[in-house]
């Protein structure tokens, strides 16, 4: 976010498959995934004036997501992914593409980091300290391993 903030006025922050949780992919609720960032940005003095978090549910068809993503979030003219998918899709609508640089990409993957939490290895180190907190208060640890324990995550709900 310091990055994109660096160049952009503001930054609307997209919290995608907002639909899912409690599966191994997307363990946490929308509500909690923005809590995580949001408590994260806060603890790392970004100025939250200058953010907005939105949750946007998947919609299943590449050509109307563009526009789902539009409806769920204030106007913006530039998207910063590293998604080839994504880049082409707002490509082809008219925005503004830009990369984002990763940083440590094979430290901090996020699927690299939910199995260390599912092995008990250690995992602190790789998320803010907010973060960390925030997750061992609501019982991430245990969840991720209910919800590997007997594949729970395809049930209804």
């Amino acid at each position: 976010m310091k990055y994109i903030l660096s160049r952009e006025d503001e930054v609307v922050i997209g919290v995608g498959s907002a639909q899912y949780s409690h599966t191994f992919e997307n363990p946490l609720t929308a509500g909690e995934r923005i809590e995580v960032i949001y408590r994260t940005l806060k603890a790392s003095g970004v100025d939250l004036g200058r953010c907005f978090i939105t949750p946007i549910p998947d919609l299943g068809e590449h050509m109307l997501w563009v526009s789902r993503v539009r409806s769920f979030c204030p106007s913006f003219q530039t998207v910063y992914s590293n998604n080839p998918l994504v880049a082409r899709l707002f490509s082809e609508a008219g925005y503004q593409i830009r990369p984002v640089p990763l940083f440590e990409r094979e430290k901090y993957m996020a699927t690299e980091i939910r199995k260390k939490i599912a092995k008990g290895d250690d995992w602190r180190s790789l998320v803010h300290p907010a973060a960390y907190e925030y997750l061992v208060s609501i019982g991430l640890q245990e969840r991720i391993r209910y919800i590997l324990a007997d594949d729970h995550s395809s049930g209804g709900g």
